[in-house]
């Protein structure tokens, strides 16, 4: 296929591709018969390659074929780009158009509607960043949210799992939960290993709302982690992708590798 061809958009291949394919339009192709379909700086160059294309021997059906296939193409192409964004946070160059990690979260909790799935390695000031998903548990009951985190082993020698784990759902529920529905809450069991050569943190950070956008990201939920530092992440509108990142922890979970606290 010619390059000027190429450069047609989707909306403009797939029209020209019915009007070939139905006998609207055919050979020879003018540029008066052109004009319906393809934008005036374009006419000369398309009818052209058209023209070309059918003197070297191609069927209006084959043309009409390649014609809706690179559209289709171009139309699956541009979805794809319109369903991944990147997401930023700190310093910006003149010129950048990024949303800002926090801004993306606050979205995503805003406007769940069934499920919220949390992956994070370090929270801080949590009542803060967890104040607009609090507020949308209580608005809808129905709502799951599952927070994944790590639980850090302290330096207390004698401190038991148990022990542990309970000061650490204390400390959640006082410093970083403002609402009043606790979510589910998740940790890795190696985390608190006595050997430390054999512990593992559960350091991936996402977040997954309805199992259809799934953000990623190098972001904690702390402060500085969505407001200043330097962080780089990818917001993607992507069904698949959603549900194969739910379907990761929760088999973690169903495998007993991943563990509930209670």
């Amino acid at each position: 296929m010619t390059s000027e061809l190429g450069r047609l958009s989707a909306p403009a291949l797939l029209a020209l591709a019915q009007a070939i394919d139905s006998g609207q339009f055919v050979p020879p192709y003018s540029l008066a018969g052109l004009q319906r379909y393809v934008p005036s700086s374009d006419l000369a160059p398309v009818s052209a390659a058209l023209s070309e294309l059918s003197l070297s021997g191609m069927q209006p059906r084959h043309l009409a074929l390649m014609l809706r296939l690179v559209g289709e193409e171009s139309r699956e192409r541009l979805h794809a780009e319109e369903s991944v964004e990147l997401v930023w946070s700190g310093p910006e160059a003149a010129g950048s158009a990024t949303r800002d990690t926090a801004v993306v979260i606050r979205d995503l909790f805003a406007n769940a509607q069934r499920s919220v799935l949390v992956a994070c390695f370090a929270v801080y000031q949590g009542r803060e960043l967890f104040k607009v998903l609090a507020a949308r548990m209580d608005e809808i009951p129905t709502l799951r949210v599952r927070i994944f985190l790590n639980v850090h082993r302290p330096d207390w020698p004698e401190a038991t799992e148990q022990q542990i784990l309970k000061h650490f759902i204390e400390t959640f529920r006082t410093n970083h939960w403002p609402g009043q529905r606790l979510p589910e809450l998740f940790y890795d069991p190696r985390s608190l290993l006595a050997d430390p050569t054999e512990r593992a943190s559960l350091h991936a950070k996402c977040v997954v709302v309805d199992e259809e956008r799934a953000f990623i990201t190098s972001a904690n939920f702390t402060e500085a982690a969505q407001e200043r530092n330097i962080e780089a992440g990818v917001m993607l509108s992507i069904p698949v992708i959603a549900r194969s990142l739910c379907s990761q922890f929760e088999n973690l979970v169903t495998a007993g590798l991943l563990k509930r606290l209670t």
